[in-house]
């Protein structure tokens, strides 16, 4: 076998550049191990920190309470209800009750309307028909490009004044 310069060469050549090809994958999977402990490393300090926060938390809540606990005793002298404290029924609520005194302000009383009397306040009309809302009755189908036509300016104009019901009495609006 007569190997020639140039053909030694070119083996030599292809031998260097597989070897460079090995390292160089070598390094690749290396690189990409370190790579994936780096992303392990940093979850895991992701996952400290959290639980870091939480204990925090956890221990400052248990300090306020300790504090609030001192406190109490100190200050308060609350105590957790015993289960003599609960009534049984209403008449021993009833029977806690004590008479009004003679400088006690008035009860507080509650509003009612008078459901025969007419109201004074104007009625909740939709802008839309300009139909008292209660006495309002479901439309036919109609053509939404010939409504909107026939409501633009009827519109406009009912929201620009405020109805009164009828039965109370005529507006400025029937005056003019």
């Amino acid at each position: 076998m007569n190997l020639t310069r140039d053909r030694l060469q070119s083996i030599g050549l292809a031998g260097v550049f597989l070897v460079c090809l090995t390292l160089f994958l070598v390094l690749t999977f290396r690189v990409n191990a370190v790579k994936s402990q780096v992303r392990l490393a940093e979850r895991q300090i992701v996952q400290l920190k959290q639980q870091k926060l939480l204990l925090e938390t956890e221990f400052e809540t248990r300090a306020n309470q300790q504090q609030l606990r001192s406190l109490n005793d100190l200050e308060f002298g609350y105590a957790a209800p015993t289960a003599t404290q609960y009534l049984e029924g209403e008449q021993q609520l009833a029977m806690l009750g004590k008479p009004r005194g003679p400088d006690a302000p008035a009860p507080i009383m509650v509003a009612a309307a008078d459901p025969e009397q007419e109201s004074v306040l104007p009625a909740m009309l939709n802008p839309l028909t300009g139909k008292a809302m209660a006495a309002e009755a479901p439309k036919p189908a109609v053509d939404a490009g010939a409504r909107k036509v026939a409501d633009a300016a009827p519109l406009r104009e009912r929201l620009a004044r405020i109805e009164r019901p009828q039965s109370v009495g005529p507006t400025s609006a029937e005056h003019d």
